[in-house]
């Protein structure tokens, strides 16, 4: 993803902020100083400027640490946290979190703890913060207080993690139940298919973004469908919910005809999906987590030998692939990965705020509005704040959207 540099406004702004009066006017006096003191004075001199130079820099020899899922869930979080530490070597720590977290919460809170225990750790960027994460930021939280936690697309609901997380970044999901069934209605779709299962429809968020596709649906002639799907942290596992998907599309096309578009709540299950739409010819709006990598290059056979975060590659070959399969205007998603966004947008706000580049780590949304733009280049990104059932704004967890790009 493309960068930009802080501005110079900024930087002039910050280093204003930094300077000081080193000294007071001198004491007037009535004889020159000995050689002995003026010696001990410079000296004494000397010592106040460094400590006042010290209290004054940034923070250094801090390390940032990144939690995500292993590859078999997504290997975009895992492939960006490999990036960041490409960038910034030894600064950058990684950690796992096991496939089936909804059962191995122990390991996912002590993998939290192992990280921490290093003093130089001093901000954790977790994404996706699966159920779980609460937890494992209250226990890192009784040893190290001031750990900063920064907690992407949650799995959480806002009551559980926001009181946690310092910061929270997620796609707008009730936003997504808005614009997907528009544009879904351009591409040609009459039947929506909606692929889930009771723990994900538990979430408030999702659940949200479900009203708004039911509404929105309605409004724009198209016949919204759920269907239960098995859980991956299930029995069954991920294997048993990709099979689900191979076997279920071909029966909703032959039911509803190919003018169908699908979409599922689950990462896992983006791949089988994806493989099932092309080779049936229905429609693919956008995923679960929205991104041009998000399930696509494995889907599809796309070599992404040496352009794995490359944005410009991924999307001329999901266009020849869509060309290739005559499916023009029937496939969309955006052109930001959005979970990787949120861990590089996550590393890169840390580190501005341990180097005292902010003023504290909320109070400054505007460095980190500028930061998820920094990261995400020239695809024009929309930050708000999330709000609660009452219309409460949560002024630490921000909500972001991109706008669609159709392969024609």
């Amino acid at each position: 993803m493309k960068k930009r540099l802080l501005s110079l406004t900024l930087a002039a702004v910050m280093a204003a902020s930094l300077a000081g009066c080193r000294g007071a006017e001198p004491a007037a006096t009535t004889a020159a100083p000995t050689e002995a003191a003026t010696t001990a004075a410079a000296a004494e001199s000397k010592e106040a400027e460094a400590k006042e130079a010290e209290s004054a820099a940034p923070a250094g020899n801090f390390k940032i640490g990144i939690i995500t899922g292993t590859a078999s869930q997504g290997d975009e979080e895992i492939t960006q946290a490999n990036k960041m530490k490409e960038k910034y070597g030894d600064m950058i720590v990684t950690s796992t979190y096991p496939d089936n977290f909804t059962t191995e919460t122990e390991t996912l809170i002590s993998n939290a703890v192992a990280m921490a225990s290093d003093p130089e750790v001093k901000a954790i960027v977790w994404c996706q913060a699966v159920p779980g994460t609460a937890a494992a930021i209250d226990k890192v939280r009784e040893t190290r207080p001031d750990m900063i936690f920064i907690a992407g697309t949650p799995g959480e609901d806002p009551g559980v993690i926001n009181p946690k997380a310092d910061i929270v970044l997620q796609v707008d999901e009730p936003g997504c139940g808005i614009v997907i069934p528009p544009q879904a209605a351009k591409q040609g779709a009459k039947t929506m298919i909606h692929y889930s299962f009771p723990r994900h429809m538990s979430y408030a968020l999702i659940v949200a973004r479900h009203e708004n596709l039911k509404k929105y649906c309605a409004e724009n002639g198209i016949e919204l469908v759920d269907v239960t799907a098995p859980d991956p942290t299930g029995d069954s596992g991920i294997t048993g919910a990709q099979q689900f998907i191979l076997e279920d599309v071909p029966r909703q096309i032959e039911k509803y005809g190919k003018d169908t578009v699908f979409f599922t709540t689950n990462c896992g299950m983006q791949e089988p999906l994806i493989r099932s739409v092309f080779e049936n010819g229905a429609i693919y709006t956008l995923q679960c987590c929205p991104s041009p990598f998000h399930a696509f290059p494995a889907a599809l056979n796309i070599d992404m030998a040496g352009h794995e975060a490359d944005v410009d590659y991924m999307l001329e070959q999901l266009q020849a692939k869509v060309t290739e399969a005559d499916m023009g205007g029937r496939i969309s998603t955006w052109a930001v990965p959005c979970n990787m966004l949120f861990v590089e947008a996550g590393v890169e706000y840390a580190k501005k705020v341990l180097e005292g580049e902010t003023n504290g780590v909320v109070l400054d949304e505007q460095v980190l509005r500028d930061t998820i733009q920094e990261c995400a280049g020239d695809v024009k990104m929309t930050v708000d704040y999330y709000k609660d059932d009452q219309g409460n704004v949560k002024e630490n967890h921000f909500l972001v959207m991109a706008d669609f790009i159709t392969f024609e």
